[in-house]
């Protein structure tokens, strides 16, 4: 059957030039600033719940933390046909304003509810921010560079999140931890003059507006579960899905967890640090290794690895010093699995679905981000949370090692992908 859907254009490798290079600076900044914002509740949340501000209790702070997540979901859900209809640059620079200044709004919040409200609104900013991102970079990207190009610029979240960490050590004993917020905030309305000035616009999206109106194909959600992308969508699903309860788990309840097996490790934050220096690692390597052996192969062998070392952290060692060095190794497969399914996606989609596409992937993924702290904090409110939360974060890799076994590696036609291959 012949298509009347719009063809997708290779490029080509494409000039690093200066101009060529304010799209990854700025994306990955992008990313950045969505990890700062999004880690700064963690980090103030021991201040507010000891001093008790704006009345807040553990179960009200709870709340808070897990509505601004909803928004995040929710703003990753509906974002990408807004980008595939109007743009990246445009969409981008508007979220980065958004979430700036609900960020800074929420330091100057007169109540919980107050305080709730725009943490949820932020997120919805923020959770856009990251799936455009990433529907640039694998637009901007020469195709044998995808996996590369996906992880480098995630990398920006664990900078922003390590920042976070190290920033408020010293800023919330400063001057308290409203400044957190302002802190952030006003770094984002700061860029966003060098955003509206140095970020172009996506070729693959201004080239879909050249199309003539007949054969242009607006973009739906509905699109990516229709024909053969049914089975791809699901599988992408369900691996994002397990892939953000593993990073948001860990992050949540690692030192937790830990303590409960018995280490003499005091320094939660030093575990984190560790944790996310593994991420960073493994993103900047396992994009080479995508780029060279494939997506489908690195990522099935990444989550692969990843329950592998789940399941072995089970296991009490002697060794401080192995701990954390088994804890650095599992970040390095951990955090990158889940990217390289972003890149995966980024690799299956046609240019005029790829928005919606990655919108979805990050929007489900981020509710696998609100179970997975549920589950292992009723693991942990229940006794048991050594050894089974490792238990349940090996099979939950073990489930995206399954989903995507289905997925095919490479769409056969370029033009649609109407026919898949694995």
């Amino acid at each position: 059957m012949t298509s009347t859907r719009p063809a997708t254009i290779d490029t080509g490798r494409r000039t690093p030039t200066a101009t060529g290079l304010w799209p990854i600076v700025l994306c990955w900044l992008a990313v950045a600033l969505e990890g700062f914002d999004l880690v700064v509740i963690g980090a103030v949340i021991p201040v507010i719940s000891k001093s008790g501000d704006l009345g807040f209790t553990d179960a009200s702070l709870t709340t808070a933390a897990t509505m601004g997540l909803v928004g995040v979901g929710i703003g990753a859900a509906v974002i990408g046909p807004v980008t595939d209809a109007f743009g990246r640059r445009r969409t981008l620079i508007a979220c980065v304003a958004w979430f700036s200044v609900l960020t800074i709004a929420v330091a100057f919040a007169p109540s919980v509810a107050a305080f709730t409200t725009l943490r949820f609104l932020g997120g919805l900013g923020m959770g856009a921010c990251l799936p455009i991102a990433l529907a640039f970079m694998s637009e901007h990207a020469p195709a044998s560079r995808n996996g590369s190009a996906m992880t480098r610029v995630m990398t920006g979240y664990h900078v922003g999140a390590v920042l976070t960490a190290l920033l408020a050590l010293w800023v919330i004993d400063a001057w308290g931890w409203e400044a957190m917020f302002v802190i952030g905030g006003v770094a984002g309305l700061l860029f966003l003059p060098v955003f509206w000035v140095k970020l172009p616009e996506s070729e693959s999206y201004l080239r879909s507006r050249e199309e003539a109106p007949e054969t242009r194909r607006p973009s739906r959600a509905a699109d990516v579960v229709r024909g053969p992308f049914l089975r791809i969508s699901l599988g992408l699903w369900v691996a994002s899905f397990m892939g953000l309860l593993l990073v948001y788990g860990l992050n949540t309840w690692l030192p937790k967890i830990m303590g409960e097996a018995g280490y003499s490790i005091n320094a939660g934050t030093t575990l984190l640090l560790v944790l996310n220096l593994g991420a960073v690692t493994g993103l900047l390597v396992a994009g080479r290794i995508s780029d060279s052996r494939g997506n489908k192969p690195t990522v099935l062998v990444w989550f692969g690895i990843a329950a592998v070392c789940l399941a072995l952290l089970s296991i009490k060692l002697e060794s401080t010093a192995l701990v954390y060095v088994a804890v650095l190794v599992t970040g390095v497969f951990v955090f990158s699995a889940q990217v390289l399914v972003y890149a995966f996606v980024g690799h299956l989609y046609p240019d005029y679905l790829k928005g919606t596409a990655l919108g979805l992937s990050a929007g489900i993924g981020r509710v696998g981000a609100i179970v997975g702290p549920s589950i292992t904090g009723a693991l942990v409110t229940a006794g048991i949370a050594y050894p089974w939360g490792f238990y349940v974060f090996a099979l939950a890799a073990l489930l995206a090692v399954a989903a995507l076994a289905v997925v095919p590696a490479h769409l056969a036609s370029t033009t649609a992908g109407e026919d898949v291959r694995g």
